[in-house]
């Protein structure tokens, strides 16, 4: 990431400026992704826009942007303390019918283990 880039998406309040970096420059800044998602993580305190770009980022390709995606949801789960934005992302990332395949998706996923218990914590 140039210098300017940086110096201008650190002083990102909340988090929205990266993300709308990320979403409005998806697919010429791969090089950078992963320096863009710890940028957002930074600077976002609750978790949302830490969320929304997990979420778009799984939208847009995955695969592609699997180990971004990672390092935001462990930051989602963390910052998201109120459980504002952890069940859109949970059903984003693992589908909606997730809840029915709780049991499979602990046993293979810790993000989804991490998430599932915040959510429902007498449910495991």
């Amino acid at each position: 990431m140039d210098e300017d880039l940086k110096k201008q998406l650190s002083k990102d309040p909340d988090g929205l400026l990266t993300y709308e970096y990320i979403a409005n420059n998806i697919g010429s800044i791969d090089d950078i992704m992963l320096e863009l998602a710890e940028n957002i993580i930074n600077v976002d305190k609750s978790g949302q826009f830490v969320v929304s770009a997990a979420r778009y980022l799984n939208a847009i390709n995955k695969d592609k942007y699997a180990e971004p995606i990672d390092k935001l949801v462990k930051a989602a789960i963390e910052k998201d303390r109120e459980h504002k934005y952890l069940a859109d992302l949970m059903v984003s990332i693992w589908g909606t019918d997730c809840k029915e395949r709780a049991e499979e998706l602990i046993a293979a996923d810790d993000n989804f283990r991490r998430i599932y218990k915040r959510l429902y914590p007498v449910g495991i």
